[in-house]
């Protein structure tokens, strides 16, 4: 409190607001400006006025000369009641007030007690209103600008601006004050669909890469040179690596000895050493990314120059040897690193040599092990597939055609991966196995309807550090170990039975588990990034041909509106559709609405059989 001591009916501050001293005792009642009345201490309050105050209501703020007292006091200190006398030319109760409203507002004046005023420099007053006048054009153009976007209206320096919508459509950032000032969730979504409305995106711009943190270059590293060690010599064998038209990671290959089915797999191992600088580099990315604006190689593009089965004329692998019991269980396993010759086919043109040996003898093998597989109620779902591209700025769609080649190596490739979980098991390998539970019904789906609704029984694979069953693939065990230059999971598998053939130290459980984990999330987020990718590029593709019209499968049916696949899209939506119309029926739909943020197609049917 200030040194005089207020009285009755004295003016007095409490909290920086005034009050009237109705009585005095050890402590001081006082009415508020609402008409309250409190008890406070002493020291709480500060006396502005001696009074006579009758009433709060008395406080009318007078004229001054407010410029004249602060160029006579400037630079200086002061109180509120020499304040008072120069600028309203008497110190009444109203006058104090007024005075004190000026400290308090701190452009001229400033000071947190009556007593003690500073009067502010001539130097900093000219800074002050520098700042005032620059927050004033600064909530003058906020203003303007969202008076422009509510109108969808851009200007070229608004770019700037708009890059917190832009990092919230991204993933980067949580909050944006143009979002929650135009009324709109702050979400990825709705900062999308903003950027989308305003111009500033083209339908084209894929966030979802950039919104799961994807790696946005091709790696670089240090790449070994390949150690010269002895390798078993299999290139006396017709050695195939088939695969999709275009591919450009042959990470495998197949080929026949007598009632023996090889399976090479590029020796990616033998450079990517455990937490070598490879390793690290894979370990950091999970899995390469197959988008259709292109490929982002989990392993530098040296690796695959090196190590792609059939890109040079001898191939280092690591050789899995498979033979067969009648029933299409695995008989016997030989595991050997070799030196292959392969040559490279696309599944259309081995398609036209499956009658002929050793394609033959290969396919009766695959088939073998693929009844077995049916037989432990393994799940073989035939939805349609296609394959998404952008070349050159346009969006091309197409569908995988059926192969029975494909089957072949899909089986070839799960042999292996059953003859490397077996093999680690026999030998005490901490190895890393793929597991999955199975589905809460095992009937066989056999319509397009039954196997849509089929898949969405089953949960997400698993990697653990002990063998289970993988009830999708009909196998007791089973592992991931194929594709070493793509996923992280079949390279740290490759290592480890690389380890053991040539007697160095494995990884331990708990280090693998590590491993394990540190990518899991990784490969989810890569194979999240090329569904949400495919689909929305599919997306861009009907907003880009309106008049689109195509069959369609109806699949699900809840209420009035069905969900529908479009095999030629590879696309599911949803349309408005009688009640009459069954399951599996084929009908022709156009697109009626597209929406990119939210990944949406609404279609309507146009014709029923």
């Amino acid at each position: 409190m200030s040194a005089a001591s207020p009285g009755v009916n004295s003016l007095v501050l409490y909290k920086r607001r005034p009050a009237r001293v109705m009585s005095v005792a050890d402590k001081l009642e006082i009415e508020l400006e609402d008409g309250r009345t409190q008890r406070v201490r002493p020291k709480d309050v500060f006396l502005l006025h001696p009074g006579p105050l009758r009433s709060l209501g008395e406080l009318d703020s007078p004229a001054g000369e407010v410029e004249d007292a602060w160029e006579l006091l400037a630079g200086s200190t002061t109180r509120v009641a020499e304040l008072a006398e120069l600028v309203f030319g008497e110190h009444t109760p109203a006058t104090s007030w007024a005075a004190w409203q000026l400290v308090n507002e701190g452009f001229y004046f400033q000071g947190t007690t009556p007593e003690e005023v500073r009067v502010r420099s001539e130097e900093e007053l000219a800074q002050e209103r520098r700042e005032r006048e620059e927050k004033a054009a600064e909530a003058q153009a906020w203003a303007d600008l969202l008076a422009r976007l509510k109108r969808k209206q851009v200007e070229p320096g608004d770019g700037d601006r708009l890059k917190e919508v832009e990092a919230v459509a991204l993933g980067s950032m949580q909050r944006s004050r143009i979002l929650r000032e135009l009324g709109l969730q702050e979400t990825p979504e709705s900062a999308h669909a903003l950027l989308l409305r305003l111009g500033v995106w083209d339908p084209a711009v894929n966030p979802y890469p950039r919104r799961l943190k994807l790696p946005a270059m091709a790696p670089e590293a240090d790449i070994p040179a390949l150690g010269d060690e002895q390798r078993r010599d299999l290139t006396h064998l017709p050695t195939f690596a088939i695969d999709d038209e275009g591919n450009q990671d042959p990470d495998d290959a197949i080929s026949l000895e007598g009632d023996r089915l090889w399976v090479h797999v590029a020796d990616v191992a033998a450079l990517a050493a455990p937490d070598g600088p490879l390793d690290r580099e894979a370990r950091g990315r999970g899995a390469t990314q197959y988008l259709p604006e292109g490929i982002l190689p989990m392993l530098p593009a040296q690796v695959t120059e090196q190590l792609g089965l059939g890109l040079l004329v001898e191939s280092p692998a690591l050789s899995f040897g498979i033979r067969l019991h009648e029933n299409g269980e695995i008989r016997e396993m030989e595991l050997t690193t070799s030196r292959v010759k392969v040559r490279r086919l696309s599944y259309a043109e081995a398609e036209r040599h499956l009658a002929e040996d050793p394609f033959r003898g290969m396919l009766d093998l695959t088939r073998r092990y693929r009844a077995r597989r049916k037989a432990n109620g393994a799940a073989f779902i035939d939805l349609p597939e296609v394959r998404i591209r952008l070349v050159q700025g346009d969006v091309t769609i197409q569908p995988l055609p059926r192969f029975t080649s494909r089957d072949m190596i899909t089986d070839a490739m799960l042999m292996a991966g059953e003859a490397a979980a077996r093999f680690a098991e026999e030998h005490a390998i901490p190895f890393p196995f793929t597991t999955q539970a199975p589905p809460e019904t095992s009937a066989e789906p056999r319509s397009m309807a039954e196997m849509f609704a089929y898949r969405k029984q089953f949960k997400r694979s698993q990697v653990k550090g002990r063998p289970e069953p993988h009830a999708g693939l009909g196998l007791a065990l089973y592992a991931q170990a194929t594709s070493p230059l793509r996923r992280y999971q079949d390279l740290l598998a490759h290592q480890q039975l690389r380890a053991f053939l040539r007697g160095d130290k494995l990884l331990d459980r708990e280090t693998m588990l590590e491993r394990i984990a540190s990518t899991d999330m990784l490969i989810g987020s890569v194979r999240q990034g090329e569904r949400l990718s495919n689909r929305h590029w599919t997306l861009v593709h009907l907003q880009r041909h309106p008049d689109w019209q195509g069959e369609a499968v109806i699949v699900d049916k809840r209420d009035r509106r069905a969900r529908v696949l479009i095999p030629e899209l590879g696309l599911d939506g949803t349309v408005p559709a009688r009640e009459d119309l069954p399951l599996d029926t084929v009908v022709r739909v156009r697109c009626t609405r597209v929406s990119l943020p939210e990944q949406i197609a609404n279609f309507q049917i146009t014709e029923t059989p």
